[in-house]
């Protein structure tokens, strides 16, 4: 565990808003500090595994992929981890989720263009041992950054960060 202070959460804020189009120095003058300090701190958070990617948003829709379902599955508690690798190589699928106990305990979104992709993408978890226990067509997905752990001002921790 990294303890992060309020200068790396306004950073991850401010990556998660746009971390294409954001440069070092936009995110220095959000948060308060100097543009090398959120390029060392940047470095930092991905060295330990904080900041694990940077991945596009697809809108699969306009990419000639217009189904995408959530199937909801049951796998053996003591399988479920090896499994989602396995999962994960299968064609079509985009977005594999874990919980930690009980049945209903792996979410797997695919995409694809018809039926046809549903029914091999159906047999092939079920090829796996997977027991799915429904499935759901999507119509859109939105996700917002994470920045609700802020009570007060939410750059600022009271201590001068420009030298770093």
């Amino acid at each position: 565990m990294v303890e992060l202070d309020n200068v790396d959460r306004g950073i991850l804020h401010e990556l998660q808003l746009d971390a294409r189009n954001r440069s070092a120095q936009e995110i220095a003058d959000k948060v308060d500090v100097s543009a090398s300090t959120v390029r060392n701190r940047i470095e930092q958070l991905e060295a330990d595994g904080i900041i694990e990617g940077y991945h596009p948003k697809i809108d699969y829709e306009r990419a000639n992929l217009p189904l995408q379902v959530l199937f909801v599955c049951s796998a053996p508690p003591t399988e479920r981890s090896e499994m989602v690798e396995q999962v994960l190589g299968v064609r079509g699928i985009v977005d594999v989720r874990e919980t930690l106990t009980g049945r209903r305990n792996m979410y797997v979104e695919a995409v694809g263009t018809g039926t046809a992709d549903t029914v091999r993408i159906t047999n092939a978890l079920h090829e796996m041992g997977l027991s799915i226990e429904s499935s759901e067509i999507l119509s859109q997905r939105r996700v917002q950054p994470f920045n609700h752990f802020f009570f007060t001002d939410p750059y600022n921790d009271g201590e001068d960060d420009r030298d770093e």
